[in-house]
């Protein structure tokens, strides 16, 4: 009989660097899924989800190729947490769905299932554990201003539309801080890695 692989769920707040988490996780030999890699790939030409969001959200989200132009998107969906909650209403089945497929496919011993909205989605109900990736809020800030080259104001819009980061702490079986370096953080991953008795 195979052994089940171990499901690890990675969240934490925008810019608190979960993909650079998920990374040393793979680097150690763990498989991984982006929800956010995985949405993307869902909202190409002519895709059944573009036609859903462009139906919802109105056909400016649309690139001239059918695909979703992602930062016409954002624009719609900060400003307006309805909005934002409707957009996550229609896209968590996509990836719940492709996530609990690849919990049953062959593969490595773990399964790192990286998603923002772990919790909301319902994602955290399949993983054996949930690691929460935390950095400070200044931190957040001038992360997200040089990668998505933003303002501050705008930093902080995108941050303060997203739940507390604290709810998602208070539910962590582990938290990682990711707020200094990157040789910092790999050395509580690696410790955790070796935690698990693989």
């Amino acid at each position: 009989m195979t052994r089940r692989k171990l499901v690890v769920g990675i969240t934490g707040n925008i810019a608190t660097g979960k993909s650079a988490v998920v990374e040393m996780l793979v680097d150690l030999g763990a498989d991984a899924i982006d929800a956010d890699a995985l949405v993307h790939s869902m909202m190409g030409a002519d895709s059944e989800l573009a036609e859903t969001l462009s139906a919802e959200f109105g056909a400016e989200v649309l690139n001239e190729d059918l695909s979703i132009n992602r930062p016409a998107l954002g624009q719609i969906v900060f400003s307006d947490p309805v909005k934002l909650e409707r957009l996550e209403q229609l896209i968590h089945p996509y990836v719940v769905e492709r996530m609990v497929t690849a919990i049953n496919e062959p593969g490595a011993d773990v399964l790192v299932l990286d998603a923002i909205k772990l919790y909301e989605a319902g994602i955290a109900d399949h993983c054996d554990e949930v690691w929460v990736i935390d950095a400070g809020l200044n931190t957040r800030v001038e992360r997200l201003m040089a990668r998505d080259g933003i303002d501050r104001a705008e930093a902080m819009r995108r941050i303060e539309a997203q739940p507390p980061q604290e709810e998602k702490l208070a539910r962590a079986n582990r938290v990682v801080d990711n707020g200094g370096s990157l040789d910092a953080t790999r050395e509580q991953v690696e410790a955790i890695w070796r935690s698990l008795n693989l």
